[in-house]
């Protein structure tokens, strides 16, 4: 991928941004960990009921904490969360493990004052590759983990081994194989995609907090859930699947105007919502 090609994904992305928010909402730039973000504050949010980590989505080479506002600010309404959006540095300018090491360095800050348990991630496409590889992280780290995870179109394997990157491509409206060997391949920049940190399909799940995974069934991404779905459940994690029939690629961008959409953003707040009620 050309800088001017980049340069123009990353302008066109920007739009998502700019999508509806819940009425009321109010966001704040702000730093978390050192590392850039929007603090997102909704009337719904109920003082002390958890907050959530958003992480976006753009292959980890496109996007900003502006453009997961909208479903990050969705998410809270809806789960009565306080939320922040996390701007992450982005491949190639800052290839693999940067976006690692900001968004673990994000979730340190939040240990500070706010306990594990009350605590959500969630993210869209390569935000929720990264938003696992953020727990595992952790988890290295010898820190508290979150109380669950929702991750919308997850992109979980960046050795790119899922059947669907090929079988699903005439299906798939967004993207096609050679599109996410591109974004692959920036982020990567000569690292080994087995890295567990890179490709969390292919890390050791033991001992995680729930997931939920939504994922479109037009999608070239679909491997990466249905996998990573089985492989949670095999290392006795709390899984939950969803798939949506004739869905796309994070397709949750429109849950303010379309009613599967919608579905689908309540079903991940009430989600978060459960893992976050007194054990």
């Amino acid at each position: 991928m050309d800088q001017q090609s980049l340069d123009e994904l990353r302008t066109f992305y920007a739009s998502f941004g700019r999508l509806p928010l819940p009425d009321g909402t109010r966001i704040t730039e702000t730093t978390l960990g050192g590392v850039p973000a929007v603090d997102i504050a909704v009337p719904q949010a109920v003082r002390g009921t958890g907050t959530l980590l958003y992480l976006h989505g753009g292959g980890y080479a496109i996007g900003a904490d502006r453009t997961g506002v909208p479903l990050a600010a969705g998410l809270a309404a809806r789960a009565g969360l306080r939320a922040v959006s996390l701007d992450y540095r982005l491949a190639p300018e800052n290839p693999f493990p940067a976006a690692v090491d900001d968004a673990l360095a994000s979730y340190r800050q939040l240990l500070v004052d706010v306990d594990p348990a009350g605590l959500v991630l969630a993210g869209d496409s390569a935000g929720g590759g990264l938003a696992l590889a953020t727990m595992l992280a952790a988890r290295e780290a010898g820190l508290g983990l979150p109380a669950g995870l929702a991750a919308f179109s997850g992109w979980f394997d960046l050795t790119l081994s899922g059947a669907s990157l090929t079988g699903k491509e005439a299906a798939d409206p967004v993207f096609d194989a050679a599109d996410i060997r591109a974004y692959a391949d920036l982020y990567l920049a000569g690292s080994d995609g087995r890295d567990p940190l890179a490709s969390p399909l292919l890390a050791d799940l033991r001992g995680l907090p729930p997931l939920l995974l939504q994922v479109g069934s037009r999608e070239v991404l679909l491997d990466d859930s249905t996998r990573l779905a089985a492989r949670a459940a095999t290392a006795d994690v709390d899984v939950a699947l969803e798939v949506y029939a004739g869905a796309t690629h994070v397709f949750q961008h429109d849950h303010a105007t379309d009613p599967t959409a919608a579905r689908a953003i309540d079903s991940a707040a009430s989600f978060l919502r459960r893992q976050l009620e007194p054990r």
